[in-house]
């Protein structure tokens, strides 16, 4: 039986609304979809909750229109705006020395356990990117190896709980309850990257107009995760200030004249800032000076992240560039010279059933991959932003909003989260075991003092 979801995008300059319809062998067909203009939003994040609200509406009001569906459940994006990330690793004993899901459940929710989160920042995804049994190094998936220790390493992405509690007031407001939140370029990743790029190692950087966000995947999952806090509406805000144009003005030189390629010396004429009834002429020679000053910046910026990251020798399948910034004309030759010679690839969102022209935009590579984040597209395991560990093959059940009370916002001692079911299971059994043993205690004493 087929299920609908929506997926909802926050970027820094527009919302978009997506709803599809995921069959059971995860197939998915888009249904609806929306779009409108971010409001009370900065850099991604939330700061006017009701401004947001009305904008989140706006889209989801659209695609619904189209859908015909009325669903009252989301899985939303986030910025990596307030994000921290860390690495931790746990180890456990394998009591029936063979893994089981439960053993896999146990070793995770140790790593997150052993993690040192501040107090003020919640969880988003838990993702391990290293198995090893035994003495067995970079196992793919351990699920049924016979062992008698397992071990972990987890990259942990957190956010802070204001940032995650306002997101989650924003799209309330607008009538949808909060399902799951997933980082904004981890989505990415899943719409654009191919299997040999995850498993090369690949640099994915999404450039959307007020940010730009970078993971690497290397070994079939993220080891590291960035934000830079610029996009193409820098390079309209320096066009407005270098050609003393007003900013709608210069956003439309952006999008007609913006290149990174060689530079005309034609003329354009532009009305003068303050005083519009007033022209003067540019030469589109600076245009192209002040576009490729900026880009050069940014991209300068997301190489020295790549650096810091300490995994540039593991990035074999190069960068990948997608977000709305990626489509500037002449970037991906700018991107080569300046991340070094490596590979560089301008990435759509996969094509899949129902998907919208509108949606085939590198500008919608986060809101496609949050449809196929629903549909198990994310790594082999993961723990979510709901404490719960996921894998690829799992079930998928009911919609249920995600719960971002204090109270959940503690990590999960080892074994007591995901087991709490089978404790209720085991605990009488155990209690039954013991007042067998007693029963059979007393009567072998009845026996023996018969005896004696």
């Amino acid at each position: 039986m087929s299920r609908t979801v929506l997926a909802i995008d926050i970027g820094s300059t527009k919302i978009c609304a997506v709803i599809a319809e995921i069959a059971d062998d995860n197939s998915i067909a888009i249904t609806g979809a929306g779009t409108s203009k971010a409001q009370g939003l900065k850099k991604g994040s939330i700061t006017n909750i009701d401004l947001a609200s009305k904008s989140i509406k706006l889209a989801i009001n659209d695609a619904k229109r189209v859908s015909g569906s009325d669903i009252k459940t989301a899985i939303v994006s986030i910025s990596g705006a307030y994000t921290k990330s860390l690495n931790s690793n746990g180890i456990v004993n394998i009591q029936n020395k063979e893994v089981s899901f439960k053993e896999i459940e146990r070793v995770m929710q140790t790593s997150l356990y052993n993690a040192n989160i501040p107090n003020e920042y919640d969880v988003l995804h838990a993702l391990p990117y290293n198995f090893k049994v035994d003495d067995q190094d970079y196992i793919e998936d351990p699920l049924g190896m016979n062992a008698s220790r397992l071990e972990v390493d987890t990259h942990i992405i957190t956010t802070q709980k204001s940032n995650l509690n306002n997101l989650k007031k924003a799209v309330h407001g607008a009538g949808v309850e909060v399902e799951n939140v997933v980082l904004n370029g981890y989505a990415s990743s899943i719409s654009t990257l191919n299997d040999d790029e995850k498993e090369l190692g690949v640099a994915l950087i999404d450039m959307g107009g007020n940010t730009s966000n970078i993971i690497i995947h290397s070994g079939n999952s993220i080891r590291y995760n960035d934000f830079l806090g610029v996009g193409s509406n820098h390079v309209t805000s320096d066009l407005s200030m270098a050609l003393h144009t007003p900013l709608n003005i210069a956003d439309n030189v952006k999008l007609n004249y913006g290149s990174l390629l060689t530079p005309s010396s034609d003329l354009i004429e532009l009305p003068i800032i303050g005083d519009e009834n007033t022209t003067h002429e540019v030469s589109l020679e600076v245009v192209h000076n002040v576009i490729f000053a900026r880009a050069e910046e940014t991209l300068m910026i997301l190489a020295q992240f790549i650096e810091n990251s300490g995994l540039k020798e593991k990035i074999g399948a190069g960068v990948v560039l997608t977000g709305g910034f990626s489509q500037m004309e002449g970037i991906r030759d700018l991107a080569i010279a300046t991340f070094g010679s490596v590979p560089v690839r301008l990435a759509k969102p996969k094509e899949m059933n129902g998907l919208f022209d509108s949606l085939r935009s590198p500008e919608y590579s986060s809101a496609i991959g949050l449809i196929m984040y629903s549909a198990s597209a994310y790594t082999q395991y993961e723990i979510d932003v709901n404490k719960k560990v996921r894998h690829t093959n799992e079930t998928p059940v009911e919609q249920s909003s995600v719960n971002l009370t204090d109270e959940s916002d503690i990590p999960t001692p080892p074994a007591q989260e995901g087991e709490e079911k089978e404790k209720m299971v085991t605990l009488p059994s155990k209690k039954d075991k013991k007042s067998d043993e007693a029963g059979s205690f007393s009567k072998f004493w009845n026996w023996a003092t018969q005896l004696f």
